[in-house]
């Protein structure tokens, strides 16, 4: 049965409205991109527009003739038609380790006046989430924010008070692909693997001091929606953070490994916790000098 590849990046996003047209595909890749402008259009979807130099964010997908026809009819695509809602084009997609090529849904030239917002982002469920200003949201911490010491210096602790427990991210490695001045900081890069951290009910208030402790605005860290594992159920689209620009894993430097150890001690499973300590002495840090802190 012939297969094709697929760059979604609106309502066909997991667990979003159109999401049932994919779900006995493959999900290849969660974290994905490609080189283009995403808008909203005001009818409840997005469209991505190649004339410009931006990112979008989407998922991508393998698909039968069967299902590519579906989104066919819901893109209001038809090859050799000169009237077609989208296009259905071949492009490069950008996932956390390679490039593969994918079809893409693009707006026609001829339907370009649907473009009405630019959604900076390039992210409809970062936009979507942003617009709906929830009074709560899940937030998974895997690095050091799972410790609480800088919440209280920052006098942010009470926005940090109702943690939910440990959850576990599946399909994922925790990683140290952040340089900084003084070392590497940790990541959740996509692939084999699972990551654990701490689960947390926060305020909208809270977002605002994520977004700056990530160095979102300055494009460090960027917001990403992932299922959780959690007491034998599956949390939809809990917010989390990964690096942009992802470089060769280095070591952290001491304070921030003491961050994630004492985070994670005693609340992570113990296989986890190995894990987290024998990643950070192969990377060259002096670990029992740090548990001595602890």
């Amino acid at each position: 049965m012939e297969r094709h590849i697929v760059f979604v990046y609106g309502t066909l996003r997991r667990h979003d409205s159109n999401s049932d047209l994919l779900k006995m595909s493959k999900l290849v890749y969660e974290q994905a991109y490609v080189k283009g402008s995403l808008y909203d259009t005001g009818l409840g979807y997005p469209a991505l527009d190649f004339n410009g130099e931006d990112i979008t964010y989407g998922e991508v997908y393998e698909v039968t003739n069967d299902v590519l026809y579906s989104l066919d009819v819901l893109e209001g695509y038809e090859e050799g038609r000169t009237n077609n809602l989208y296009d259905r084009k071949i492009v490069q997609v950008f996932t956390d380790e390679s490039s593969i090529q994918a079809y893409v849904y693009t707006i026609a030239p001829s339907n370009r006046d649907l473009l009405k917002e630019k959604i900076d982002n390039g992210d409809w469920k970062l936009y979507k989430f942003l617009n709906e200003n929830p009074l709560t949201f899940m937030y998974f911490a895997y690095g050091s924010c799972m410790d609480t010491e800088r919440f209280h210096e920052q006098g942010v602790r009470h926005l940090f008070e109702r943690v939910m427990g440990v959850g576990e991210l599946q399909n994922y490695t925790l990683c140290y692909s952040r340089h900084s001045h003084d070392g590497g900081r940790a990541d959740i890069k996509e692939g084999t693997g699972y990551v654990e951290g701490i689960l947390y009910l926060l305020p909208l208030e809270a977002l605002h001091y994520l977004f700056d402790r990530e160095g979102v605005h300055a494009q460090i860290y960027r917001p990403v929606f992932v299922d959780i594992e959690w007491n034998n159920q599956t949390l939809e689209d809990v917010l989390s953070f990964t690096v942009i620009n992802k470089e060769e894993d280095i070591a952290p430097p001491d304070h921030y490994a003491l961050e994630i150890l004492r985070g994670a001690k005693g609340r992570v499973s113990d296989n986890y916790y190995q894990l987290l300590r024998k990643q950070m002495a192969d990377l060259g840090v002096d670990v029992r000098s740090i548990e001595e802190q602890i």
